[in-house]
């Protein structure tokens, strides 16, 4: 079974800013991707993986928040 970049972070004792330096990406990104709001691309799935020293497929890297449409006429 899969497990999250959040729950890679809470079982290794690691922040947000520790796997961005670890991982050697922006704090930002790396925060929407551990708050599951970012899927990240393949070369930050093998950094993000690299730190934690696991495959990247044992991560789980979808969505967590559900996509919502958004209703209305448009802009203007």
């Amino acid at each position: 079974m899969a497990v999250s970049v959040s729950d890679l972070c809470e079982q290794h004792r690691l922040t947000v800013t520790e796997l961005a330096q670890k991982a050697l990406l922006e704090d930002t990104r790396t925060a929407a991707i551990v708050l599951g709001r970012w899927t990240p691309s393949p070369v930050e799935r093998k950094k993000i993986a690299g730190v934690f020293n696991v495959a990247v497929e044992t991560i789980a890297w979808g969505h967590k928040t559900p996509i919502q449409h958004i209703y209305g006429s448009g802009p203007g």
